[in-house]
């Protein structure tokens, strides 16, 4: 009895130590494709790519080798790319170009054209002029401007009155100022005319370690160096053997556990068995 319990002390004191002085692998690059500090700018495959890292608090357990809740890195990536964008303008709708209302004018079945028509304030035409009325007043025959002159008053027609509208013409592939950008012409049909543009919108992709992104059609596995520091790597095969080894380890280390666990519980039931008085 005291042979195997010896044997099974032996067998715990050794997976006890194998599990207490083995290093467990990790993830790391030895040549990353990239290294990129927080803050700074990496061109990759012609496109800038700006890396910003941030920590985060997590609720459940990280990556390889990882334990519980806690923060964790996160990588935020971006850069500035050219889209298109575009807008229609229905006839015989109203648009504000620059500091004036416009009516879209289409004429036609099939048009090369539209005509944008000035839509004038003539509320503050009439304000601006002290011998006319602030409104102006319909009569059986048509809409009038009140005008006094000499303490006499007289209906002047408002297309009379009003200046004549200023029209403007485009046809397709015509460019023009609309707003804060340059539009083109892309398309007119006797319904709308459509106008288009290219405009700068920020993309931003977010990289947890391990995580893998695609750039530029590229997949890159991440990992942090340190709190400040990111690697991409596009070399996957890599860091999957990586992975394979780190499982591997984590199997061998469980097993250990077990075998220490049931060494020392057979050792408690064998002294425990000597102890038991004989029937005889």
């Amino acid at each position: 009895m005291a042979v195997y319990v010896a044997l099974f002390v032996l067998i715990a004191g050794g997976a006890g130590v194998l599990t207490a002085t083995a290093d467990s692998p990790e993830i790391g690059f030895e040549n990353p494709d990239y290294v990129v500090s927080d803050g700074e700018t990496v061109d990759i495959e012609g496109q800038e790519y700006t890396v910003q890292i941030s920590e985060v608090e997590e609720s459940g357990g990280g990556g390889h080798g990882g334990g519980g809740g806690g923060a964790s890195l996160v990588a935020t990536i971006e850069r500035e790319v050219t889209v298109e964008q575009s807008e229609a303008w229905a006839n015989e709708s109203t648009v504000q170009v620059g500091e004036q209302e416009w009516r879209v004018e289409i004429t036609g079945e099939d048009p090369s054209e539209f005509t944008l028509v000035e839509v004038p304030d003539r509320q503050a035409i009439l304000e601006s002029d002290s011998q006319a009325d602030n409104e102006t007043v319909e009569r059986d025959d048509g809409e009038y401007v009140v005008v006094t002159e000499d303490g006499e008053s007289t209906l002047v027609p408002v297309d009379e009155y009003f200046p004549a509208p200023e029209e403007q013409s485009y046809a397709t592939g015509d460019s023009f100022a609309y707003g804060d950008q340059t539009v083109t012409v892309d398309e007119i049909t006797a319904g709308q005319a459509v106008l288009v543009w290219e405009a700068t919108e920020t993309e931003s992709i977010e990289v947890q370690d391990e995580g893998i992104v695609t750039l530029v059609e590229t997949d890159l596995v991440a990992h942090f160096a340190d709190s400040s520091t990111l690697h991409l790597s596009s070399d996957i095969e890599a860091y999957e053997a990586q992975v394979a080894q780190i499982e591997q380890f984590e199997q061998y280390n469980s097993g250990l556990a077990r075998v220490l666990v049931l060494t020392l519980l057979s050792s408690v039931l064998l002294l425990g068995a000597a102890f038991i008085p004989s029937r005889y």
